[in-house]
Order: C-alpha cells, then sequence, then structure tokens
C-alpha cells in the first residue's frame, strides 16, 4: 500500500525526470520560504499541469484568484502569448509583494498584474476594468468563498473558458456533511454551483503527492 513518503518519493522522481523545475522556479519557493509565507503553493507537476492546460486552451487572458508567492502564477503566465495578460488577486500585501519579485525575476512582469485586497472587492473592479472575459481562471484561495468565487470565475467567462477549482477533496473531508468546517462547507458549496449550472460541464480528479491527497475540479463554459 502507498503511502505520503511513497507520494512525496514518486512526486520527487517525476519533477527530476520531467525537468518539470528551474532556477526561477527554484527561487520562488526559496524567496516565499524566507519570507515566511505558508509552503500552500502548487507542487512542481500540479504547476506544470496548470500551463499545459492553458497552452491547450490557447489561453490569451488569465484570472487567477489567490497569488501567495507566484509560483503557479510563473506556471500559468508561461504559456501566455507575449501580448496576454494575467490578473493574480492577492489578499496579503507581504504575499504581493513576494510574488511580485518573484514574477519579476522570472521574467513576466510585462504580463502579469498582481492586485491587492479582498478578492471578493477586486473581482468587481476587474469586471468595471473590461479586462475580462478570461479564457482560464484558475480559483486557490480561501476555501470558504470558493461557490463566490466561482461564480465570479463564470461571471468573467466566456464559451470555452475552462475554469480550474483547487483543493476540493482536502484529504476525504468534503464527504463531511456536518457543517461545522466553513472551508468544507464553501468546498461543497462550490461543487454543488457547478453541478447545477447549465452553463458549465465538469469532473473532479483526485490528486495524491507532495501536497497530500487531494483533488481539483476542471470545469468547461459552455453556454
Amino acid at each position: 500500500m502507498s503511502s505520503n513518503s511513497t507520494w512525496n518519493d514518486v512526486d520527487d522522481y517525476l519533477t527530476r525526470t520531467l525537468r518539470l523545475t528551474d532556477p526561477a522556479l527554484d527561487t520562488t519557493l526559496a524567496s516565499s520560504a524566507a519570507a515566511g509565507l505558508p509552503p500552500i503553493a502548487v507542487s512542481a507537476p500540479q504547476g506544470k499541469l496548470l500551463q499545459l492546460l492553458a497552452l491547450i486552451r490557447g489561453a490569451r487572458t488569465i484570472l487567477e484568484i489567490g497569488t501567495l508567492g507566484g509560483f503557479s502564477t510563473i506556471e500559468l503566465a508561461r504559456a501566455l502569448p507575449s501580448d496576454g495578460r494575467l490578473v493574480s488577486l492577492e489578499y496579503d500585501p507581504a504575499h504581493a509583494e513576494v510574488a511580485r519579485a518573484n514574477i519579476a525575476a522570472a521574467g513576466l512582469a510585462d504580463r502579469v498584474e498582481v492586485r491587492v485586497g479582498a478578492a471578493l472587492d477586486s473581482l468587481p473592479q476587474v469586471q468595471a476594468d473590461g479586462i475580462g472575459p478570461f479564457d482560464l481562471v484558475f480559483i486557490d484561495a480561501d476555501k470558504v468563498n470558493s461557490a463566490n468565487y466561482t461564480r465570479w470565475a463564470l461571471e468573467l467567462s466566456r464559451p470555452g473558458t475552462l475554469i480550474i477549482v483547487d483543493n476540493v477533496v482536502r484529504g476525504g473531508r468534503v464527504l463531511d456533511e456536518s457543517g461545522q468546517d466553513e472551508a468544507i462547507t464553501g468546498t461543497r458549496a462550490a461543487l454543488e454551483f457547478i453541478a447545477a449550472e447549465p452553463r458549465l460541464t465538469a469532473t473532479a480528479l483526485q490528486t495524491v503527492g507532495s501536497k497530500g491527497y487531494d483533488g481539483f475540479v476542471l470545469a468547461l463554459v459552455t453556454g
């Protein structure tokens, strides 16, 4: 039977063998750790998956909700053409400062904008600024508001937009119906919203790896 140790070892092997990191990504993780950011960025295989999904989609505009230190931001921005645009929303000013430095060091400052503030305050301004609709939306922020973020993602989308919602399995705790954990309640509300929304077709996948046991939703806007 596999274990967390095996998951970590396999992730390390895949990362080395497929060469999924580089100096810019390594620096991003190191500077994030040095600044005291929580170690909750996507793994290297997950980051490359985000980049591949953006490339497959042919994304020119990307919205990210939850920047942290910019690891996933960099992976997504690398999929953009030179005139593409990524807007990333980050609640914590200190996190945003670290992320901006990492993004600049990766040579992507010309196509990435990090906006600071509560996402539910920033999203109406993104809409008012006329930046969307976005080709891809990646949601990886506080789970309490997952359903609200997903509603906004749909609002800022068009047919063909890909919406990715991270951390929806949460070690299997998504099965908890008690309502005592607001993060689980928010995650379940997002899943239920997606299921009931006729403009979305979606699936969810469970994952294991260096980030433990979790999973993500992949939803396509079809109407």
